[in-house]
């Protein structure tokens, strides 16, 4: 269960031997009591005994990038309005797919948004729009709000899930909706992001993201009737405005999880 509210918190009605995993928001306060009759029967230990808590993250920390988390894999956060999100990526197997953008060279309203990518997205979830139809399609973990990222969401998945040592493009990067330690205003250096730190996103692993020929992801982000943007992340993080919305390149599902 996710809180964002104070308070208890009651694991009555539990059944004993199983485990509950309890996450508090940045918002969240709360109270577990380790040794009432509840906790007891839920982790199956006599009067007496001594229950621990285990994997418990403290309300400054939290998963690290690469992480599995809530239906898939924890890959950094944004600011919006105030309010700070986690971004998840599908895993591979089920949420990535090569799609067209649209199937014609036409405007799409309501997808200009850099950084709005479920707005984005909702407004292209039919035939027309393969890749966010796509997206919008998933359940996965038992999770169904799975949509196509924009622009800025994107670029935050490069940032901290980098596959390769490749040498960064210097033009992109900047982000304006970026949470340290991303650079909110700076453009990639050569090296900075540097390859990621897990192991199942770096290239050859079973998370990484598509390398070498196929290595461009749309976003949702409308850049005129005929062009979306689409970044390179697989290879270099090059963002480019001028992707034909009718040629195929790959699309991966993200959900946004508010903090």
């Amino acid at each position: 269960m996710t809180l964002n509210a104070s308070g208890p918190i009651s694991l009555a009605g539990s059944t004993a031997g199983q485990s509950i995993a309890v996450e508090l928001g940045q918002s969240a306060t709360g109270q577990i009591s380790l040794n009432d009759t509840n906790v007891r029967s839920l982790a199956g230990v006599a009067s007496g005994a001594i229950v621990m808590p285990t994997n418990f993250y403290g309300k400054s920390s939290g998963p690290s990038p690469g992480d599995a988390y809530q239906g898939g894999y924890f890959a950094g956060k944004i600011s919006v309005s105030g309010s700070t999100y986690a971004l998840v990526v599908a895993p591979r197997s089920t949420g990535r797919s090569f799609l067209v953008w649209k199937t014609t060279a036409t405007s799409t309203s309501g997808t200009s948004s850099t950084i709005d990518g479920p707005t984005n997205s909702a407004n292209m979830d039919n035939a027309s729009h393969p890749a966010a139809q796509f997206c919008e399609g998933r359940t996965i973990g038992g999770y169904t709000d799975w949509y196509m990222p924009a622009r800025d969401e994107l670029e935050v998945l490069y940032f901290f899930l980098k596959p390769n040592t490749t040498a960064n493009n210097t033009s992109s990067g900047a982000n304006a909706y970026a949470v340290s330690p991303e650079p909110v205003s700076t453009n990639y250096t050569s090296g900075s992001p540097a390859q990621t730190n897990a192991t199942i996103f770096r290239t050859g692993g079973a998370q990484a993201f598509n390398g070498g020929g196929a290595d461009d992801y749309w976003t949702s982000t409308q850049y005129n009737a005929a062009n979306a943007y689409y970044q390179g992340i697989g290879l270099t993080g090059e963002q480019v405005p001028f992707g034909a919305k009718a040629f195929e390149l790959w699309v991966i599902a993200v959900r946004r999880v508010l903090l």
